[in-house]
């Protein structure tokens, strides 16, 4: 209303000048910047009383920034600073915790154009600057003005009657475009029913701020147990610093609707994670997903790369397992000779049960698995990824290839009993695998076959499981530096 009642008393004078035949224009329109520039408030993470992060597995984070600003009551202008550079300006959502009568956003621009010397140059294209050069021999400086023609690649500026290209002195300005900031601002255009200081609360989404688990696991010298400590690593690349902030991290995976051109985005802040033997770190389900919260504030400043413990498990069960896996083709045609020395791969798998020192879900992440030497240094044997894991789940880790357990394949027959076209056909194939042990103790090897269409093991030298509608699996004894054969005759009709 002030605003309005302004413009008619202007107005009201630009008609009047107007017929006494006075220039109106500059004196109308030239002080309309600076007026709008004195007006505008600042609020800085000095104002702040506290900051929320929430961080979600992709590149995305849920911020809260709470200010204690002091407006004044009707329309403001007010610039808030040091927001993040990688803001989603669609999503930001500004209110009064404490006077929200009479609070309302009018408009909102988010500058995030930062001041720097080229920045600054490019906003100057087509307007004047000086060229300040000083004399090698006296020192005096001497100005000039200049037309800035170009700032792509290099300076090009118009000096009198002449170009010339590159810095040939000091560029001075008149002042800095509005538009360019030294730091990332919400410039936000408000009602405020209230002058007396107020709690404002700023939320909005971001990328740049990511979390991944990782954890570190030893072997204990019979590789039956291990002990499990899991680390959070933060990393903030979101232009801005978060002092003091409360941390919460989400684990799951969250769907996000793909925004159309000036659309906004659709988002549920549902969430999160697990219950830690640690005290750093606190659970809760919410929604499909599983919430951390640290029991504590953090700096998450900007370029920063942070740890903080997730969990610590001792003395849990592993079962360890040597695995030789086959192909489906095997049982299609003759190949004869699959393979001399085969490698066997090693996995450890762990119960995530609360009677093994775990039971809680367990963000996805790597594991490293380390086993210490006969000095008593940890030596790494392996890593594997794990998925998102609930309680009560199985965490199966490949480690490697065994170095001292190996196979040597081959088919010893095959047959083509019927089948023409391109169905109904039925082999007949027999196989031969020789499992070398050279360790000092015996291991059981785990021959894992997946078996095309309808098939039956005709005669073997071990028993077999099916442990699913396609998959023969022999659990096969080796001795200490020794070797086992197994032999079978599979029938198998698609």
């Amino acid at each position: 209303m002030k605003l309005m009642t302004l413009g008619r008393r202007l107005f009201a004078g630009f008609g009047l000048q107007v017929l006494l035949g006075i220039g109106i224009a500059p004196a109308l329109f030239a002080p309309m910047p600076v007026a709008a520039k004195e007006a505008e408030r600042r609020t800085t993470l000095e104002d702040q009383q506290n900051v929320a992060v929430t961080i979600y597995n992709d590149d995305l984070a849920l911020i809260k920034d709470r200010r204690r600003v002091t407006l004044d009551q009707g329309e403001n202008l007010l610039a808030f600073r040091e927001v993040s550079a990688r803001m989603r300006p669609e999503t930001a959502l500004l209110r009064s915790l404490n006077h929200p009568d009479g609070f309302g956003v009018i408009e909102q621009n988010f500058d995030f154009d930062l001041l720097t010397p080229q920045k600054l140059l490019e906003k100057y294209i087509g307007r004047r600057v000086q060229v300040a050069r000083t004399h090698p021999t006296t020192g005096e400086d001497t100005v000039e003005d200049a037309l800035v023609l170009a700032a792509n690649q290099g300076v090009v500026l118009r000096i009198g009657d002449r170009i010339e290209t590159g810095v040939p002195g000091r560029l001075i300005y008149p002042n800095v475009p509005e538009n360019l900031r030294d730091r990332p601002t919400l410039v936000i255009q408000l009602l405020s029913g209230s002058d007396q200081p107020q709690d404002l609360e700023l939320s909005y989404l971001t990328g740049g701020l990511a979390w991944k688990a990782d954890y570190v696991a030893e072997l204990n010298p019979d590789d039956d147990r291990l002990d499990l400590s899991g680390w959070v690593t933060l990393t903030n690349q979101s232009g801005t610093t978060y002092r003091n902030a409360r941390l919460q991290l989400v684990a799951g995976d969250v769907h996000r609707a793909q925004a159309g051109p000036g659309g906004r985005m659709d988002f549920k802040a549902e969430a999160m994670m697990a219950r830690a033997p640690v005290p750093e770190m606190a659970e809760e389900s919410l929604f499909e997903y599983h919430l951390y919260t640290l029991g504590r504030t953090t700096t998450l400043k900007e370029n920063q790369t942070k740890q903080v413990a997730l969990l610590s498990a001792n003395e849990v069960p592993v079962t360890k397992e040597f695995l030789l896996h086959g192909k489906e083709y095997y049982y299609r045609q003759s190949i004869g000779d699959v393979g001399q020395k085969l490698k066997v791969a090693v996995y450890i798998e762990i119960k995530n049960r609360e009677e093994t020192g775990l039971g809680m879900p367990l963000p996805k992440g790597v594991v490293r698995v380390y086993k210490r030497d006969q000095t008593g240094g940890a030596q790494f044997v392996g890593e594997d990824a794990i998925d998102h894991t609930p309680k009560n789940e199985e965490i199966r880790l490949k480690l490697g290839d065994a170095f001292d357990v190996t196979a040597d394949k081959k088919q010893t027959d095959f047959k083509k009993l019927a089948g023409f076209g391109r169905y109904n056909y039925v082999f007949e194939s027999a196989f031969q695998i020789d499992l070398k042990n050279a360790k000092a103790e015996t291991v059981t090897v785990k021959v894992m076959e997946p078996m095309p269409g309808d098939w039956e093991v005709l005669s073997e030298s071990h028993p077999h499981v099916k442990e699913a509608a396609g998959t023969a699996v022999w659990e096969v004894p080796v001795p200490a530096e020794g070797k086992t054969m197994l032999t079978y005759r599979v029938r198998v009709r698609y």
